[in-house]
């Protein structure tokens, strides 16, 4: 009799810590680290993940496990998984893993996730020259919404994704992320403009034994050391897909990623209940534990076919992502602009960075004019759907970025008005994030001109 519904092939106990979990989790890439399950071409499958915490930040409302969060723990995710075709044979490099999501969500029994920021002595976030403290925001679900006692007045639908799904990297292709992550993390300081106003936050997240899990390979042992010593933090996006954080990555979707080593040994985690574009708070999706359900497919010699090296050597592709037909329907918009001017004036060359910031800083000192503080207002950027665009790049000196924000989330109509903004009682919006005191002594920038 023929079997329906997806197989499950990882489970997850949310009562357990990741290394406890029946398969173990891990939280870096590396060639070496073994697969947990296998699974055939044309499969439905499940697999369930913890939050990218792995439970380390809680549902108390304190955000004092956000300030003193382990960030050599990021992130711990499900896998790897080795996909083999109908006879057997597995994905081999060169070719392309098509992974389809059929389903997902959050973990029954577990509908609540978190939006936070971390302290600017602690990883930080987009603007953490402007929010130092680390803040924190509980959301819980309705269905499909999601609403937070720490922003009262908006409500929106998620759209779920997993910010993390990637292949297993070739030690080649290892080694070059290691040597280009070095020596940006050794002389950026001296060659990047950018760090001038995006200053104080990590370069590179180098390799590091410190808050190892490589899954089935037991730490302590010689076999251990040595690879702890060579895997890739899960941080940042790479050839590999990894990190990407695209947030219409959803019901219906399909990823299209190059294989580097035999059965493709592709991982999943971090999944989010909802995200706005870029993710500026940087803890800055609806933080969940949550489900996959999935089929995957082998494109044989895709990456040939398919991709174009961007880069020294064949290594050096992306994936594709093709994105699925669910998504919320939102018919007005209010939309900031920002320019490649920072916030001492200073004149940037078509720095799209540099406009985002802008265009994110006018939302902020906007929608604080409505009863929020600006805290509220940054988580809120950060997790709802609002829609981050390149509008122009090509233009000198600036380039052009603007976010675009939904206006049917908020409890009262946001537009200018020939009258004053409203004000009373039911606009005062309290409680407000939960938020610790900063403790550092790095410098914060002010823009003279904002309102308090």
């Amino acid at each position: 009799m023929a079997q329906y519904g997806s197989r499950l092939i990882v489970p997850i106990d949310v009562k357990k810590k990741p290394w406890e979990q029946k398969l173990p989790l891990h939280n870096r890439w590396h060639p070496d680290i073994p697969p947990v399950a296998e699974v055939k071409v044309g499969e439905a499958f499940r697999v369930e993940m913890v939050d990218f915490s792995g439970g380390g930040i809680t549902q108390d409302y304190t955000a004092e496990d956000i300030k003193h969060a382990e960030p050599s723990i990021v992130h711990y995710l499900s896998g790897p998984i080795r996909v083999v075709d109908e006879d057997g044979t597995p994905a081999k490099p060169g070719d392309l893993l098509v992974v389809e999501i059929l389903n997902l969500g959050p973990l029954p029994g577990d509908e609540w996730g978190y939006t936070a920021t971390f302290d600017r002595e602690n990883g930080g976030g987009f603007l953490t020259d402007h929010f130092p403290c680390a803040t924190k925001a509980i959301w819980y679900f309705e269905g499909i919404y999601a609403y937070s006692p720490h922003i009262p007045g908006v409500r929106f639908p998620g759209l779920t994704h997993p910010g993390i799904i990637g292949t297993a990297p070739s030690l080649e292709l290892l080694n070059i992320w290691n040597e280009r992550e070095r020596e940006l993390e050794e002389n950026g300081l001296q060659t990047l403009k950018l760090c001038e106003v995006l200053h104080s936050r990590p370069l590179a997240n180098l390799p590091t034994t410190r808050g190892c899990v490589l899954g089935k390979i037991e730490k302590g042992t010689t076999e251990w050391e040595k690879i702890a010593r060579e895997a890739a933090r899960t941080i940042p996006g790479r050839e590999n897909g990894g990190n990407c954080d695209i947030k219409n990555l959803s019901r219906g979707s399909k990823i299209y990623l190059p294989v580097f080593v035999d059965g493709a040994n592709f991982s999943t985690g971090d999944m989010h209940f909802s995200q706005g574009d870029g993710e500026v708070s940087f803890c800055g999706a609806i933080e969940m534990s949550g489900f996959l359900e999935l089929k995957c497919d082998i494109i044989r010699g895709g990456m040939k076919e398919y991709l174009t090296p961007m880069g020294p050597t064949p290594l050096h592709v992306n994936p594709i992502f093709e994105i699925g037909p669910v998504e919320p329907r939102f018919s007005e918009w209010l939309v900031f602009e920002g320019i490649s001017v920072d916030e001492s004036g200073k004149q940037h060359y078509l720095d799209a960075s540099v406009a985002y910031k802008r265009a994110v800083l006018n939302a902020i000192d906007y929608l604080s004019k409505f009863g929020y503080s600006k805290e509220q207002v940054y988580l809120l950027l950060s997790c709802c759907p609002c829609e981050g665009r390149i509008s122009g790049i090509v233009d000198s000196p600036n380039a052009c970025a603007t976010l675009a924000i939904p206006t049917a989330i908020f409890d009262q109509d946001i537009r200018p008005k020939n009258k004053k903004v409203p004000v009373g009682p039911r606009l005062v919006r309290k409680p407000d994030v939960l938020k610790c005191t900063y403790d550092g002594n790095l410098p914060i920038t002010k823009n003279p001109s904002t309102s308090t």
